[in-house]
């Protein structure tokens, strides 16, 4: 049987191979001072629009005023956890969202989320996205941040396969497997990322025990 060790060094190497960039982190805090500075330093991410100049109908210069600053979306959090995460945002100019996620599709510059199950031998996520603001937090977003608490940390499938069930056994259900940032070859077989999805996958392994 692998140690908690073995299972975090296999998860670390197999999500490196895809693209992910993966930390540690003790605290849930820390996550959050972690995705805030992240968000600092990068440039916006704006939804690229034409024509704003012209004489437009009222919803669609709405479109045009959509995106004015840096947002993170992070549904799912407890209160106190969206409050702390809030104040951190708002020290830096940032706006934090965790519901609507409709009404900001002209880009989210960081989706935060705290898994359910990592599986170590594929460096993979899983995340119940039942709720559609998750779903939007992890499809719509520049960059995607990933909490996953060491204690959720599974040495294969096989092992996560009981609580898989206990998850599919509520409906709806809806599961996501997120191994590494989004990538594509459609095109002439050449790789592309963040086509379909974030362009960055940053997991944060959380030493919750």
């Amino acid at each position: 049987m692998q140690t908690i060790q073995d299972m975090m060094d296999t998860f670390i190497d197999k999500a490196e191979l895809v693209s992910a960039k993966v930390s540690r982190v003790k605290t849930l805090e820390e996550a959050f001072a972690y995705t805030v500075a992240l968000c600092d330093g990068k440039e916006m991410c704006p939804l690229l629009v034409s024509g704003c100049e012209l004489n437009l109908s009222e919803p669609s210069m709405q479109l045009c005023r959509e995106k004015t600053g840096k947002i993170v979306a992070a549904p799912g959090l407890d209160t106190e956890g969206t409050a702390s995460l809030r104040a951190l945002c708002e020290g830096k100019g940032l706006e934090l969202i965790d519901h609507g996620l409709r009404r900001h599709l002209g880009g989210l510059d960081i989706g935060f989320t705290v898994c359910d199950l990592g599986i170590a031998e594929t460096g993979t996520l899983v995340l119940d996205s039942s709720s559609e603001e998750v779903r939007l937090a992890t499809m719509v977003c520049e960059t995607h941040v990933a909490v996953l608490p060491q204690s959720k940390l599974r040495a294969t499938s096989f092992d996560a396969e009981p609580e898989l069930l206990e998850f599919m056994a509520s409906t709806p259900n809806y599961l996501s497997f997120i191994t590494g940032a989004s990538r594509t070859a459609d095109i002439e077989r050449v790789l592309a990322l963040g086509v379909h999805g974030p362009l960055e996958l940053h997991i944060l392994l959380w030493e919750d025990k």
